[in-house]
């Protein structure tokens, strides 16, 4: 033993002893408890935070695919409107052309059935020898038919280069830059 130390004072300082590291202990449960509040706080906060983010992708994903198929429907309507007008367009002009193409001939327009009722006898039509002659190559072009046949393909090669045109101004993208 110590000496001048009795037992009485020793126990004391061993009691003091004890109980300052039973405070520290103490001390520091309550530090470690409340650091492990502090962490639990954060996970629920960062699972809440994961939970909202996977609604809001989901919910942008919906909105997404409801835009992109409204933005398909969009194309897929103007580009039929464009299909059909260039068709009309296509059919219009042929038909003036040939018509023209009559007219120069000399055979008029086509009349409805009954027009000429009450009226003289039509002219007979050339034969098919007189016919050859004004069919014969001109100077300047093509003899009649091919002329009709040259005009039909270049209104067709003038519409098909309107209708691409029509067609690449239409914006599949929807108008959503890059």
């Amino acid at each position: 033993m110590i000496p001048g130390l009795d037992r009485l004072t020793l126990k004391l300082i061993l009691g003091v002893a004890c109980a300052l590291a039973l405070a520290l202990l103490v001390h520091d449960r309550n530090r470690w408890k409340a650091k492990a509040t502090h962490y639990s706080e954060m996970l629920a906060a960062e699972r809440g935070a994961h939970a909202a983010t996977i609604t809001n992708v989901r919910a942008a994903a919906l909105q997404a695919r409801a835009a992109d198929k409204a933005n398909a429907e969009r194309v897929k309507t103007r580009q039929t409107a464009i299909n059909e007008g260039s068709a009309h367009d296509f059919e219009k002009r042929l038909a003036d052309a040939r018509a023209a193409a009559r007219r120069l001939r000399g055979e008029g327009p086509a009349s409805p059935a009954g027009a000429g009722a009450g009226r003289a006898a039509p002219v007979p039509r050339l034969s098919a020898a007189a016919q050859g002659a004004h069919q014969a190559p001109r100077q300047d072009g093509f003899p009649q038919p091919e002329r009709l046949i040259a005009t039909e393909q270049a209104i067709q090669l003038d519409e098909l280069i309107k209708w691409v045109e029509r067609q690449h101004a239409v914006d599949p993208g929807g108008g959503v830059p890059d």
